[in-house]
């Protein structure tokens, strides 16, 4: 029963801590291992991060230092073997499935650099698979039209209002950045991961996507965790932190 109480005083204070400093999205002592073989390969070595709100902060490493594997760790989509997340002063991955997958689904919205596009859907319908996910079948079909309206004006707004119907294999690269960046807003998260998002994309249109995803982090006073390996891209971050062989070595 003590230890109980404890555990609840301990996740309280974190909650309050996360209210006030602003800090939405952290990870404490993160660990990630694999096993190859009989041996236990070890990518995270107790990684300490802070997100605040509103905050755009870009994290840069080589190819192996383990961004990405911190990403889906932060992102709740892979669980790390040691260490807690937080988002909204909740330790994530101490929550039941269903609670979590809840919590991911209202809170982070995903932009990855190979878009993850639904092949078999058009541009609104990927757009409206983060409502499609949160509500029921019945309660989305009583609201699809509304829903599929807020879609087509997103995708209007980025752009796209001639590629509503069209499927990823129709549309150019940086449209389907575009329609994956729409998909990650539609449900308005507060946190916004972004995996090397102009990565898959030319100079000139990766700089377009970049100032639409920028634009819409300043309009939405979102927290922006982008991944890049870009110098340009990191200039126009607030804050950097560099990651070297699964440990973070730089903060600027």
């Amino acid at each position: 029963m003590r230890s109980a109480m404890s555990e609840l005083a301990r996740k309280g204070a974190v909650a309050e801590r996360a209210s006030e400093t602003g800090v939405i999205l952290s990870s404490r002592g993160v660990k990630k291992s694999f096993s190859v073989g009989e041996r236990s390969l070890e990518v995270l070595h107790g990684v300490d991060i802070e997100l605040c709100a509103g905050e755009l902060l870009c994290l840069m490493g080589a190819s192996g230092a383990g961004k990405s594997t911190l990403l889906q760790i932060l992102g709740l989509l892979d669980e790390p073997t040691a260490g807690e997340v937080f988002l909204d002063g909740r330790s994530a991955w101490k929550l039941p499935v269903q609670e979590r997958a809840h919590l991911r689904n209202q809170k982070l919205g995903f932009v990855f650099q190979f878009y993850h596009l639904i092949s078999e859907l058009n541009a609104v319908e990927n757009v409206l698979l983060p409502a499609m996910i949160a509500r029921s079948t019945l309660d989305f079909r009583r609201s699809s039209r509304v829903l599929r309206a807020r879609a087509e004006e997103m995708l209007a707004k980025f752009g796209l209002s001639q590629r509503l119907k069209h499927r990823p294999a129709q549309l150019s690269g940086g449209e389907r950045q575009r329609v994956a960046i729409a998909r990650a807003l539609f449900l308005d998260p507060p946190v916004v991961i972004a995996d090397e998002p102009t990565g898959n994309l030319d100079s000139a249109t990766g700089e377009k996507v970049l100032d639409l995803l920028l634009a819409e982090q300043r309009e939405r006073n979102l927290s922006l965790l982008l991944v890049t390996h870009d110098e340009r891209v990191a200039h126009r971050c607030q804050r950097v932190l560099h990651m070297e062989d699964g440990r973070i070595v730089g903060d600027r």
